[in-house]
Protein backbone atom coordinates (compact mmCIF):
# COMPACT_ATOMS: atom_id res chain seq x y z
CA UNK A 1 0.00 0.00 0.00
CA UNK A 2 1.17 3.34 -0.86
CA UNK A 3 -1.53 5.57 0.15
CA UNK A 4 -1.56 7.54 3.12
CA UNK A 5 -3.83 7.27 6.09
CA UNK A 6 -4.30 10.87 8.38
CA UNK A 7 -5.68 10.26 11.76
CA UNK A 8 -7.27 13.84 12.83
CA UNK A 9 -8.27 13.26 16.66
CA UNK A 10 -9.11 15.24 19.60
CA UNK A 11 -11.95 15.68 22.58
CA UNK A 12 -15.47 15.85 21.96
CA UNK A 13 -15.73 19.48 20.61
CA UNK A 14 -12.72 20.69 20.36
CA UNK A 15 -13.31 21.55 16.94
CA UNK A 16 -12.62 18.31 14.36
CA UNK A 17 -15.75 18.72 12.88
CA UNK A 18 -15.51 22.53 11.54
CA UNK A 19 -12.03 21.95 10.85
CA UNK A 20 -12.38 19.24 7.97
CA UNK A 21 -15.59 21.32 7.05
CA UNK A 22 -13.37 24.36 6.25
CA UNK A 23 -10.89 22.53 4.53
CA UNK A 24 -13.24 21.51 2.01
CA UNK A 25 -14.34 25.31 1.91
CA UNK A 26 -10.95 26.61 1.29
CA UNK A 27 -9.02 23.75 0.18
CA UNK A 28 -11.47 21.76 -1.94
CA UNK A 29 -8.49 20.16 -4.04
CA UNK A 30 -6.62 19.11 -1.16
CA UNK A 31 -9.67 17.49 0.69
CA UNK A 32 -10.69 15.62 -2.77
CA UNK A 33 -7.47 13.54 -2.51
CA UNK A 34 -8.88 11.78 0.63
CA UNK A 35 -11.37 9.43 1.46
CA UNK A 36 -13.21 9.68 4.45
CA UNK A 37 -13.13 6.40 6.68
CA UNK A 38 -17.38 6.36 8.06
CA UNK A 39 -17.45 4.07 11.07
CA UNK A 40 -20.16 2.68 13.02
CA UNK A 41 -22.08 4.72 16.25
CA UNK A 42 -24.88 3.46 18.09
CA UNK A 43 -25.82 7.28 19.11
CA UNK A 44 -28.99 9.42 16.94
CA UNK A 45 -27.63 11.95 14.12
CA UNK A 46 -27.23 15.89 15.69
CA UNK A 47 -28.60 17.96 13.22
CA UNK A 48 -27.47 18.26 10.24
CA UNK A 49 -25.34 15.26 10.26
CA UNK A 50 -26.14 12.45 7.34
CA UNK A 51 -25.91 8.74 7.63
CA UNK A 52 -23.29 7.38 5.42
CA UNK A 53 -21.45 10.18 5.51
CA UNK A 54 -21.24 11.14 8.85
CA UNK A 55 -21.18 8.08 10.32
CA UNK A 56 -23.24 4.69 9.85
CA UNK A 57 -25.77 5.16 12.12
CA UNK A 58 -27.18 2.00 13.89
CA UNK A 59 -29.05 0.70 16.78
CA UNK A 60 -27.20 -0.61 20.13
CA UNK A 61 -28.04 -4.03 19.02
CA UNK A 62 -27.46 -4.29 15.42
CA UNK A 63 -23.51 -2.88 16.38
CA UNK A 64 -23.17 -5.54 19.37
CA UNK A 65 -24.04 -7.77 16.34
CA UNK A 66 -21.24 -6.70 14.35
CA UNK A 67 -18.76 -7.94 17.30
CA UNK A 68 -19.55 -11.60 15.85
CA UNK A 69 -18.01 -10.11 12.34
CA UNK A 70 -14.62 -10.95 11.10
CA UNK A 71 -12.31 -7.77 11.06
CA UNK A 72 -15.06 -5.47 12.85
CA UNK A 73 -13.90 -3.81 16.01
CA UNK A 74 -16.07 -3.05 18.19
CA UNK A 75 -15.82 -0.38 21.21
CA UNK A 76 -17.38 1.90 24.06
CA UNK A 77 -16.97 5.26 23.57
CA UNK A 78 -17.81 8.35 25.50
CA UNK A 79 -21.31 6.64 26.26
CA UNK A 80 -21.73 5.56 22.40
CA UNK A 81 -20.89 1.82 21.07
CA UNK A 82 -18.79 2.41 17.82
CA UNK A 83 -17.69 0.22 15.03
CA UNK A 84 -14.65 0.20 12.86
CA UNK A 85 -14.62 -2.25 9.83
CA UNK A 86 -10.84 -2.61 9.24
CA UNK A 87 -11.21 -4.93 5.94
CA UNK A 88 -12.90 -1.98 4.46
CA UNK A 89 -10.35 0.74 5.11
CA UNK A 90 -7.66 -1.72 4.28
CA UNK A 91 -10.04 -1.83 0.95
CA UNK A 92 -10.00 2.06 0.53
CA UNK A 93 -6.38 2.76 1.30
CA UNK A 94 -5.45 -0.06 -2.08
CA UNK A 95 -6.85 2.90 -3.93
CA UNK A 96 -7.58 6.60 -2.29
CA UNK A 97 -5.55 8.34 0.97
CA UNK A 98 -7.97 8.64 3.96
CA UNK A 99 -8.59 10.91 6.53
CA UNK A 100 -10.51 9.51 10.21
CA UNK A 101 -11.52 12.25 12.21
CA UNK A 102 -12.98 11.12 15.06
CA UNK A 103 -12.13 10.16 18.72
CA UNK A 104 -9.04 9.15 19.70
CA UNK A 105 -9.86 5.62 21.41
CA UNK A 106 -10.22 4.59 17.66
CA UNK A 107 -7.05 5.39 16.43
CA UNK A 108 -5.69 3.58 19.56
CA UNK A 109 -7.40 0.58 18.08
CA UNK A 110 -6.56 0.84 14.22
CA UNK A 111 -2.64 0.99 15.89
CA UNK A 112 -2.96 -2.32 17.85
CA UNK A 113 -4.57 -4.13 14.67
CA UNK A 114 -0.98 -4.02 13.19
CA UNK A 115 -2.56 -1.99 10.00
CA UNK A 116 -0.34 0.63 10.59
CA UNK A 117 3.27 -1.49 9.96
CA UNK A 118 1.91 -1.37 6.30
CA UNK A 119 0.60 1.92 5.29
CA UNK A 120 2.18 5.50 6.15
CA UNK A 121 0.07 7.06 8.32
CA UNK A 122 0.30 10.70 9.74
CA UNK A 123 -1.33 11.56 13.17
CA UNK A 124 -2.86 15.00 14.09
CA UNK A 125 -4.40 15.68 17.47
CA UNK A 126 -6.51 18.82 18.14
CA UNK A 127 -5.77 20.25 21.36
CA UNK A 128 -7.98 22.56 23.29
CA UNK A 129 -4.73 23.44 25.37
CA UNK A 130 -0.92 24.46 24.78
CA UNK A 131 1.78 22.51 25.89
CA UNK A 132 2.83 26.12 27.97
CA UNK A 133 -0.37 26.99 29.26
CA UNK A 134 -1.10 22.39 30.92
CA UNK A 135 2.28 23.34 32.64
CA UNK A 136 1.78 26.82 34.03
CA UNK A 137 -1.56 25.45 35.03
CA UNK A 138 -0.45 22.27 36.79
CA UNK A 139 3.18 24.36 38.51
CA UNK A 140 0.00 26.39 39.81
CA UNK A 141 -2.46 24.22 40.63
CA UNK A 142 -1.47 20.57 40.49
CA UNK A 143 -2.58 17.80 38.68
CA UNK A 144 -6.25 17.37 40.15
CA UNK A 145 -7.29 21.30 39.50
CA UNK A 146 -5.77 20.82 35.60
CA UNK A 147 -8.44 17.77 35.24
CA UNK A 148 -11.26 19.18 36.68
CA UNK A 149 -10.14 23.02 34.30
CA UNK A 150 -10.38 20.56 31.17
CA UNK A 151 -13.25 18.78 31.89
CA UNK A 152 -15.03 22.63 32.64
CA UNK A 153 -13.70 23.68 29.53
CA UNK A 154 -14.96 20.90 27.28
CA UNK A 155 -18.36 20.95 29.26
CA UNK A 156 -18.95 24.83 28.69
CA UNK A 157 -18.02 24.08 24.51
CA UNK A 158 -20.15 21.33 25.04
CA UNK A 159 -22.84 23.16 26.02
CA UNK A 160 -22.69 25.93 24.01
CA UNK A 161 -22.66 24.01 20.75
CA UNK A 162 -25.56 21.60 22.03
CA UNK A 163 -27.48 25.01 22.81
CA UNK A 164 -26.86 26.55 19.63
CA UNK A 165 -27.78 23.38 17.76
CA UNK A 166 -30.76 22.02 19.50
CA UNK A 167 -31.98 25.20 22.09
CA UNK A 168 -33.56 23.73 25.10
CA UNK A 169 -30.97 21.07 26.42
CA UNK A 170 -32.61 17.71 27.60
CA UNK A 171 -32.15 15.65 30.58
CA UNK A 172 -30.30 13.13 28.23
CA UNK A 173 -27.95 15.74 26.21
CA UNK A 174 -27.08 17.12 29.70
CA UNK A 175 -25.80 13.62 30.61
CA UNK A 176 -24.21 13.11 27.59
CA UNK A 177 -22.37 16.21 27.70
CA UNK A 178 -20.75 15.93 31.25
CA UNK A 179 -19.67 11.99 29.54
CA UNK A 180 -18.30 13.21 26.99
CA UNK A 181 -16.43 16.62 29.08
CA UNK A 182 -15.16 14.11 31.64
CA UNK A 183 -13.63 11.75 29.07
CA UNK A 184 -11.14 15.17 27.52
CA UNK A 185 -8.68 14.68 30.43
CA UNK A 186 -7.78 10.95 29.56
CA UNK A 187 -8.52 12.16 25.27
CA UNK A 188 -5.73 14.77 26.16
CA UNK A 189 -3.32 12.43 27.85
CA UNK A 190 -2.84 10.24 24.69
CA UNK A 191 -1.92 13.17 22.65
CA UNK A 192 2.11 12.24 23.50
CA UNK A 193 1.78 9.88 20.75
CA UNK A 194 0.67 11.86 17.79
CA UNK A 195 2.88 13.34 15.12
CA UNK A 196 1.43 16.70 15.39
CA UNK A 197 -1.02 18.66 17.74
CA UNK A 198 -2.25 21.87 16.51
CA UNK A 199 -3.80 23.58 19.59
CA UNK A 200 -6.96 25.34 18.93
CA UNK A 201 -8.82 27.64 21.30
CA UNK A 202 -11.80 27.74 19.25
CA UNK A 203 -13.79 24.52 19.39
CA UNK A 204 -16.83 23.72 17.88
CA UNK A 205 -19.03 26.30 19.82
CA UNK A 206 -17.17 29.26 18.02
CA UNK A 207 -18.22 31.83 15.89
CA UNK A 208 -14.53 31.62 14.14
CA UNK A 209 -15.18 28.92 12.32
CA UNK A 210 -18.15 30.31 10.12
CA UNK A 211 -19.56 33.58 11.41
CA UNK A 212 -17.18 35.94 9.35
CA UNK A 213 -17.10 33.72 6.47
CA UNK A 214 -13.12 33.20 6.96
CA UNK A 215 -11.76 31.56 9.59
CA UNK A 216 -10.42 34.21 12.63
CA UNK A 217 -8.11 33.30 15.59
CA UNK A 218 -7.05 29.83 16.55
CA UNK A 219 -9.67 28.15 13.83
CA UNK A 220 -7.32 30.49 10.84
CA UNK A 221 -4.21 29.07 12.72
CA UNK A 222 -5.46 25.33 12.87
CA UNK A 223 -6.63 25.25 9.64
CA UNK A 224 -3.35 26.76 7.92
CA UNK A 225 -1.23 24.03 10.12
CA UNK A 226 -4.19 21.39 8.91
CA UNK A 227 -3.17 22.10 5.46
CA UNK A 228 0.37 22.09 5.29
CA UNK A 229 0.14 19.11 6.99
CA UNK A 230 -1.89 17.02 4.30
CA UNK A 231 0.61 18.59 1.62
CA UNK A 232 3.47 16.48 3.19
CA UNK A 233 5.23 19.76 5.07
CA UNK A 234 5.60 20.44 8.78
CA UNK A 235 3.28 23.46 9.92
CA UNK A 236 4.96 26.53 11.79
CA UNK A 237 3.20 26.11 15.22
CA UNK A 238 2.69 22.33 15.32
CA UNK A 239 3.49 20.84 19.55
CA UNK A 240 4.69 17.81 20.50
CA UNK A 241 4.42 16.89 23.52
CA UNK A 242 6.10 14.19 25.94
CA UNK A 243 4.18 11.59 28.05
CA UNK A 244 4.44 13.11 31.13
CA UNK A 245 3.14 16.21 30.56
CA UNK A 246 0.07 14.09 31.59
CA UNK A 247 -0.74 11.21 33.37
CA UNK A 248 -3.82 8.94 33.68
Amino acid sequence: MSNRLIITSGPSCVGKTPLVAALGKFYPDLLACFKKLVIYNSRAPRPKEIDGVDYYFRSLRQLQGLKRKKNFIVIKVRGDTQALDLGALRAILKTHNVLFEGNPFVYEIIKKSGLLNTIPVTSVFIAPLSREEIIFLKNRRGKFFLKELITDIMRRKLLRRTQHQKGALSLPDVRTIETRAASAYREIALAFAYDYILVNHDGEDSDNWEAFYYPLGDARKTLESFAEILKGKNPLGAERWEKSLLSF
